[in-house]
């Protein structure tokens, strides 16, 4: 058989679908990685536990916006062809198969893996029927004390119809025979009000060998409990059976900004009627009886195909009460104390930082550094009477904020304060809309985004008073202002008081503020007016650099990589020579390892302790290199219908810095990379004799 030569490069058509994977099977792919992690006996027992509740969080996400959203298009009929060749229907039953596949293997995870290791470890969830007498008694006296004033049983008969049924409700269906035999059926919804997990107070089981008292850990299922005690519901009847049945809706709010009066008011109607979204998934068990499940379909509105028969318990997110509730040390991640950046250490007045940052650029990555100098450094603005003026973004910033009290403050004692609140961001409206309103109460300028854009950039800038003129402080990361997800969550932020880039931030304030229709930044790449044709500008530079025989590299560290343009780009940087290394949490849509298109790209996903989060830039640039970081994922959405900012690093410290002591040092993992192969599979990677590289590990250290 004669040697099948490799087309020429220019006769490859980098548009074929053969070159791209899908992204929705793509982020499954992801689900996937996650699983692994409650899968592996390396991690701690409760941690893995904790892997599993965020597995089930995920896909409840993943249901309640990407399912929703294709199933649209497929009801719509709208026959949309994804980079992958793929229409709607296809996706739909591609996710259905690989969705139902993922969620068994998690229920076999808990189920064969960490229920009897909990056991092992005095962790005991026992099924209400192997309860012991005392226990069912004291169970039981619950029931009647607290529970049951909760419930409410809904009949279902002409008189009574369907009742609507909230998003992610774990439910009863409930089959009844009166009197006469005539079988009734009734819906229960399990309060969400209560604990999944009811905790059984025991006491110690004794002493060990060691001369230790184990502390034992009981809990049973609500839903068991309340099955158990349904004869009281229903006076007069005979319960013959329960089936539990959980819910998701589609969440995806969709907001027509420009018939919106006032966003605000817009945002809070939206997220009232997001609990009544149709129904994107049923998850029940085996041993509900077809007629039941048919009920259900046809109440619901849903095809038998939106069925998921899965194993024990319904709703994975709920394991999450165990991990929090359980106080054992010695089963979780040795608890880790964040550092100050050396720079920082000493400046403890507002002075201090100011002086402190206007000495040179200060590079901070979190979790490994602490957030405390970001709520320090807008404590001390707000304070410092030389301070005039307070403006940032904020897109996640939680319920518990320190960022936020220190511009409240700061309107307090009479600053300038100006805060774009994103009150689009997915499932942290009710919190940005609280906070916006507390703002606003202070004499706070408060915008709430840009019409058809999310503000996804996360910029502060403070305008101080010095001399005869002014100067502006900024702090830019590529991660939100939430003092309580700076500590699992990885990323990097920068302080600077340069002044281009402090125009810049000016500018960019104006644009998000008032009207605007600025095309070009100093130094700042800001999406979505220059930040895709800058990108694509440099990575054409380090094209033509290997073109030329000169020294050329990419490496981009980034959540997703979905858009098709730059991928294409990316192949054209592969077919010059030029050496990729891409670090993709999440999403990707590349197919690396390609004769002739993608085999001088890699592709690492890094999954461990702490959400990989930074978006990292770097061009080798024929050794002149050059780093960026920022908000901004390679997605369409980030690069043409958000306002993102990516700033670059210009200490040629950090820039050392940040290629050998971080971006080096994930490309050498060999305990938690996990390399993409060209059929879409991940293989993980294992130090065989080699000295164990871990990137949280060694970054904690």
């Amino acid at each position: 058989m004669a040697e099948q030569k490799t087309p020429p490069t220019e006769s490859i058509d980098l548009t074929s679908p053969s070159l791209y994977f899908n992204r929705e099977l793509s982020l499954l792919e992801f689900q996937r990685r996650v699983l692994e992690e409650a899968w592996d006996e390396a991690n701690p027992l409760l941690e893995r536990v904790k892997f599993l509740s965020i597995f089930g969080s995920n896909m409840d996400e993943f249901f309640m916006v990407r399912v929703s959203g294709i199933r649209k298009m497929a009801e719509a009929r709208i026959m949309e062809i994804s980079p992958d060749g793929m229409v709607p229907p296809d996706e739909l039953a591609a996710i259905r198969k690989l969705s139902q596949e993922l969620m068994v293997e998690a229920q076999k995870c808990y189920q064969r893996k960490l229920l009897p290791q909990l056991e092992k470890a005095d962790i005991h969830i026992i099924d209400y029927h192997k309860l012991n007498k005392s226990q069912k008694e004291r169970v039981d006296t619950y029931f009647r004390d607290v529970i049951y004033p909760v419930l409410t049983p809904l009949a279902l008969d002409p008189g009574h119809p369907f009742p609507h049924i909230s998003n992610l409700s774990l439910n009863l269906a409930i089959v009844i025979h009166d009197k006469k035999g005539n079988e009734k059926f009734a819906r229960l919804k399990v309060p969400d009000t209560l604990p999944r997990l009811l905790p059984i107070k025991r006491s110690s089981g004794g002493v060990r060998k060691d001369g230790s008292i184990p502390r034992q850990h009981y809990f049973v299922w609500l839903e068991q409990v309340i099955a158990a005690n349904l004869e009281g519901l229903f006076p007069g009847m005979q319960v013959t059976s329960a089936h539990p049945f959980r819910i998701v809706r589609d969440a995806d709010i969709e907001i027509q900004e420009l018939e919106a009066d006032d966003l605000l008011e817009t945002m809070q109607q939206n997220i009232r009627k997001r609990r009544f979204g149709s129904v994107v998934q049923v998850a029940v068990y085996e041993s509900m009886p077809q007629n039941i499940r048919e009920l259900l379909v046809d109440n619901l509105e849903v095809s038998s195909n939106d069925v998921y028969v899965l194993d024990s318990p319904l709703g994975l997110s709920s394991l999450w009460q165990l991990y929090s509730s359980v106080e054992r040390h010695d089963l979780k991640d040795v608890p880790y104390k964040p550092r100050l950046p050396k720079q920082l250490k000493h400046a403890t007045t507002a002075a201090d930082i100011f002086d402190t940052i206007r000495g040179g650029n200060i590079l901070i990555h979190h979790p490994y550094d602490s957030f405390n100098p970001v709520v320090d450094f807008l404590n001390a603005a707000a304070r410092d009477p030389q301070v005039l003026a307070i403006k940032q973004t904020l897109y996640r910033v939680g319920s518990n904020a320190p960022v936020v009290e220190a511009l409240l403050e700061a309107a307090e004692r009479g600053k300038q304060v100006a805060v774009l609140v994103e009150l689009k961001a997915r499932f942290d409206e009710e919190s940005n809309i609280g906070w916006a309103r507390a703002l606003e109460e202070v004499g706070v300028h408060v915008v709430y985004g840009l019409v058809g854009l999310k503000t996804h950039c996360k910029v502060t800038m403070v305008v101080r008073q010095e001399g005869e003129g002014i100067r502006r402080y900024l702090h830019m990361a590529t991660g939100n202002y939430n003092a309580l997800t700076s500590r699992i969550y990885e990323d990097i932020g920068l302080f600077t008081c340069d002044e281009n880039m402090g125009a810049d931030a000016t500018d960019l304030f104006n644009y998000l503020t008032g009207y605007s229709t600025k095309q070009e930044f100093r130094k700042l790449l800001v999406a979505p007016v220059s930040l895709r044709r800058k990108l694509e500008k440099m990575i054409q530079r380090e094209i033509e650099h290997a073109g030329q025989g000169r020294k050329a590299r990419l490496i981009f560290k980034v959540n997703s990589l979905v858009d098709p343009e730059m991928i294409r780009l990316l192949y054209q940087a592969s077919q010059a020579g030029v050496q990729v290394d891409l670090l993709v949490r999440g999403m990707c849509c590349l197919r690396p390892g390609i004769k002739g298109v993608s085999e001088n790209i890699r592709v690492i996903s890094i999954v461990g302790r702490y959400l990989e989060h930074s978006r990292v830039f770097y061009f080798q640039n024929d050794g002149r290199e050059e780093i960026y970081l920022g908000s901004a994922d390679l997605m369409q959405r980030n690069l043409n219908r958000r306002v993102e900012v990516v700033f670059p690093v210009e200490s040629k410290t950090h820039i050392r810095h940040l290629r050998d002591r971080v971006l080096e040092t994930y490309l050498k993992d060999n305990a938690s990379a996990r390399i993409l192969q060209a059929d879409g599979t991940y293989t993980r990677l294992k130090p065989e004799g080699k000295d164990v590289v871990d990137v949280q590990e060694k970054f904690m250290g």
